[in-house]
């Protein structure tokens, strides 16, 4: 591992610690109050990286559509809540900056929405990932793809310090990061799961860990989403339908509603 990158990892756990021990420390004898006040929500892809590709549609698209519609749905129940979306039209947005904008602004908690796909057609169902190495094999084509993206950057070489997704050896240094946060991401991706499946009727394919970039240098609870595989002709279809697409970001809403409801009520 190059100096320069075990230098930037010592750099972002100290921010992190400070972030934990500094920006929570309690006043005189009275607990610490935690509050969700900003969310920053991430429309997968976009621009010039289509994302993953249906028969019809592209990841990228669709992506936006349920990212405005969570977001939308956040600011008018949640009003003392800040949303904050990483690209609110068709741009691109580099995926070292998607986590940064989380991070410049102190949210409490980081949203990415992406769409599956895979080369078997018949693959189908939602997954909700948190940053870990656990399980690292079986879902490394997944990590792969999200992850893949860094190619198609500008001086991707230079801006990653030589980072290589597609090596599973460049993910040794990922096992150190949002350990802290873990436990506060694994709820809100339960809870994210277990509406997909009891409100919207979809196949959950369950939480995994995965060592994916976006989540990796977040300083908040992560996830990221995946709504369905586009690869599936039939998810296709639903995920570029108007009602899935509502039904999928009212879930996402809830979620975040009640995970909010859970950490302020402690």
């Amino acid at each position: 591992m190059k100096r320069l990158q075990v230098k930037n990892i010592l750099a972002i756990t100290l921010f992190t610690f400070s972030f934990l021990f500094m920006g929570f420390q309690p006043t005189g004898s009275r607990a610490p109050e935690f509050k969700l006040r900003t969310v920053v929500i991430d429309a997968g892809h976009g621009g010039r990286d289509p994302g993953a590709l249906g028969s019809f549609s592209k990841e990228k698209d669709i992506t936006l559509k349920v990212a405005l519609q969570v977001g939308k749905y956040i600011e008018e129940y949640l009003p003392d809540v800040k949303v904050i979306y990483t690209r609110q039209s068709d741009v691109a947005v580099d995926l070292k900056e998607r986590p940064n904008i989380a991070n410049r602004n102190r949210a409490d908690l980081f949203i990415s929405i992406h769409c599956n796909a895979a080369s078997n057609r018949s693959a189908y169902g939602t997954e909700t990932f948190v940053m870990g190495t656990k399980n690292f094999e079986a879902n490394f084509d997944i990590v792969k793809r999200e992850n893949s993206v860094i190619l198609l950057e500008e001086n991707y070489e230079e801006n990653y310090e030589g980072f290589d997704p597609t090596s599973p050896e460049s993910y040794i240094m990922f096992n150190i990061m949002q350990k802290a946060f873990l436990s506060n991401s694994l709820s809100l991706a339960s809870k994210i799961e277990n509406d997909f499946t009891s409100r919207v009727n979809r196949h959950s394919r369950g939480v995994k860990q995965a060592p994916l970039y976006v989540l990796w240098t977040t300083s908040m609870p992560s996830v990221l989403v995946e709504l369905g595989f586009i690869s599936n002709p039939n998810e296709e279809r639903y995920l570029n339908s108007k009602d899935g697409q509502t039904y999928l970001a009212s879930a996402i809403y809830r979620s975040v509603k009640a995970y909010k409801e859970e950490i302020e009520s402690l």
